[in-house]
């Protein structure tokens, strides 16, 4: 395999949203043939994750840390619109809102051809190894703060 073959990570666009392309697999899907909804949970972990390595922060480097840092869901309010079936593209939309003390919250959304199927408004928490809510340390924030919208509007 080629050394330079990476996987998707998607990329920030001029609006700060990060866009990253999902593909829907028979393996996505319930008995009806329509996308079985705890997997939108799955598109949506995906898009924050490479949002996140976007901005140069990787998960496996935050677990190595002395001490260990992670990310854990707190809250998670999803919003199903359209059903996604087997073989449709979709884009995970990542939008970084401005952080409240631990918390990192984000809004995102799955489109198909622009169309909104999903949205999801996500409130995120920095943690130490022993599931302790911390503020971000100030290298982190840095490296997200250009993407942070700064109305609701944007």
């Amino acid at each position: 395999m080629s050394e330079h073959l990476q996987p998707a990570s998607g990329e920030f666009c001029a609006d700060k949203a990060h866009r990253l392309p999902v593909r829907v697999y028979y393996e996505d899907t319930d008995f009806s043939g329509v996308v079985y909804h705890a997997r939108y949970l799955h598109f949506f972990e995906r898009g924050r994750t490479e949002s996140l390595r976007a901005c140069g922060i990787h998960h496996s480097e935050l677990a190595a840390m002395d001490p260990p840092l992670a990310f854990a869901v707190r809250r998670m309010g999803v919003e199903f619109i359209r059903a996604a079936r087997v073989d449709d593209i979709l884009v995970v939309e990542t939008r970084f809102r401005p952080q409240a003390g631990a918390r990192l919250m984000m809004d995102q959304a799955l489109t198909r051809d622009g169309e909104t199927i999903a949205t999801a408004s996500v409130q995120a928490v920095c943690i130490d190894g022993a599931g302790r809510a911390k503020r971000p340390p100030e290298w982190m924030q840095k490296q997200w703060q250009d993407f942070v919208l700064t109305t609701i509007s944007e």
